[in-house]
């Protein structure tokens, strides 16, 4: 691995191997959703705290300071918004863009199982072809069609579709039987949170998917969208990086 390409990736994955990444990339489909509405307010104290972060440009721009200690792993698709087809995603920002907002790696959505499937998946191998050039890591995020199930087969199948593409990380949901999900995919694999749940589920989760070679977690409304966001994020962290048990760390969100 070339030095620029392995550098970029150190700053995302501690030297445990592990990271925690926030997401916090919702509003470039959802618009001002829930715990984001008021980004500069709420986002930038929680940045801090993460390994890094995954955002869209305008944000970055917009709302963080840039003398921020956490990495950047660059939201570069978009097109549709929340009330059309998701899967007519397009990659809507240059590498060199990337680049120049000092991004450690970039990521983009593939839609295994909907209907512009092949159109995502060719989108991710263009990217990887030019990221590569420039040393730069590529992350997919293994968005879910319509009428496919979150399971191990489905996300097996995104996952490792992703891997032959070329990628570095992959993002993508937690399952039963999720060690098979893994074993697939020979690159490191970090969850989303999904939707938001208790955080007592939530810690759970983040437990038994590092339990199954999960190299970290890359959560949004998880931690946003919670009654205490800081400790939250530090919750997770204990658990990722200090491997605390779920109660440890439900402990460490409840006492902020």
């Amino acid at each position: 691995m070339d030095f620029g390409m392995a550098n970029r990736l150190s700053k995302i994955f501690r030297n445990d191997d592990r990271t925690v990444m926030l997401a916090v990339d919702h509003g470039y489909f959802q618009g001002p959703t829930t715990g984001l509405a008021e980004f500069g307010a709420c986002i930038p104290p929680l940045a801090a705290e993460a390994d890094c972060l995954f955002i869209t440009r305008g944000m970055l721009r917009s709302c963080i300071d840039p003398g921020l200690n956490a990495s950047i792993c660059l939201r570069v698709s978009g097109g549709p918004s929340i009330l059309g087809e998701l899967s007519r995603e397009d990659v809507v920002v240059s590498i060199e863009e990337a680049l120049r907002l000092n991004a450690a790696a970039v990521g983009m959505s593939i839609f295994v199982g909907a209907p512009d499937e092949e159109r995502t998946v060719a989108s991710l191998g263009r990217l990887v072809s030019e990221a590569e050039r420039y040393g730069l890591p590529v992350m997919a995020v293994t968005a879910v069609g319509k009428d496919m199930a979150r399971d191990a087969r489905y996300l097996g199948l995104a996952c490792r579709m992703a891997a032959e593409a070329g990628v570095r990380i992959v993002k993508t949901y937690y399952c039963d039987n999720f060690e098979k999900v893994v074993s697939g995919c020979p690159v490191p694999v970090v969850i989303a949170g999904g939707k938001k749940m208790p955080e007592m589920a939530a810690l759970q989760m983040t437990v038994e998917a590092l339990k199954a070679g999960a190299k970290g977690v890359d959560m949004g409304r998880n931690i946003f969208q919670s009654d205490n966001p800081a400790g939250m994020l530090r919750a997770v962290k204990a658990i990722v990086h200090d491997q605390a048990t779920a109660e440890q760390a439900f402990a460490i969100y409840r006492d902020g």
